[in-house]
């Protein structure tokens, strides 16, 4: 009886025990920074504000900005710096990375300890192929669980999620900035930055008329929240509550069912799914 009594005890003590630790992992893998993504184009002054009000900035903090997605990476940054200095005090400083210095270690740490992280637009397959297994990723995602603000816009837009969108169609050749079918597996996928790891992102969505792209994402990854983001538009990511910020829409599909593969020509058939559209300050969640 006793020893009966004495492995209830500990058994008990065991379960309490795996709880503790479960909801402390759990704690410590919540992210405790913010995502502010925008879908390219235009960013107005307001959005830009927005922006520092979320990274909430003190005196001694500073902006990083990445703009290895761009061409031409330093008009990129002269050209977000001459907007920033007239909205903020706060250090902006660029960190152009190559295949090279991506493994300093010294300026990943550097970037890490960034209140403020804006990766520019261009080519996002551009941008990973610099950052992909380096300390420079790894920066960013601890610089996000640690309190930091990573923003981003087109290109910067769509490295944010774990299943990151190229732009490229398998089965054609020359790039298109639409998609004019909606086929199975034709959309070129790559791992990003994985900040996002139930959504996936699509940028200029309206503008661009990018439907067929992100519903051709939904067919390949169909537990996923898709979202669209239009121009001169953000969304802000707290955890799982998305709030909308900007000028324009953002478009939101997901739960599809029924969805089957035709015998011919690679054609699908989706038999529902849930879309949505949102406005400025509406709110929704993401798993």
């Amino acid at each position: 009886m006793k020893n009966q009594l004495l492995f209830t005890f500990s058994f008990q003590k065991y379960c309490l025990l795996l709880f503790l630790f479960s909801g402390y992992f759990m704690q410590a893998q919540t992210p405790k920074g913010k995502l502010f993504i925008i879908g390219g184009g235009d960013r107005s002054d307001n959005l830009m504000k927005q922006v520092l009000s979320v990274a909430e900035l003190s005196k001694k903090d500073y902006i990083v900005v990445l703009p290895m997605s761009s061409e031409e990476p330093d008009s990129s940054f002269i050209f977000f710096k001459t907007q920033m200095v007239k909205l903020t005090s706060n250090p902006i400083v660029m960190l152009n990375f190559n295949k090279e210095t991506a493994q300093n270690k010294v300026l990943a740490d550097s970037l890490q300890k960034a209140k403020l992280i804006f990766i520019s637009g261009g080519d996002q397959v551009r941008f990973m192929n610099v950052v992909q297994n380096t300390p420079i990723k790894t920066a960013i995602q601890k610089a996000y669980e640690n309190g930091s603000t990573i923003s981003g816009t087109s290109a910067g837009a769509a490295v944010m999620s774990e299943k990151m969108i190229t732009g490229n169609q398998k089965l054609q050749k020359e790039y298109s900035g639409t998609f004019d079918n909606i086929r199975y597996d034709n959309l070129e996928t790559s791992e990003g930055l994985g900040l996002l790891k139930t959504a996936v992102i699509d940028q200029h969505f309206l503008k661009r008329n990018r439907y067929n792209r992100l519903l051709s994402a939904l067919v390949e990854f169909p537990t996923l929240t898709g979202i669209g983001i239009d121009e001169a538009t953000a969304i802000i990511v707290r955890n799982n509550q998305i709030e909308v910020a900007g000028e324009s829409e953002v478009i939101v599909v997901r739960n599809p069912k029924g969805i089957l593969k035709a015998k011919h020509h690679n054609l699908i058939s989706i038999e529902s799914l849930q879309m949505s559209i949102y406005t400025a300050g509406q709110k929704f969640n993401i798993k």
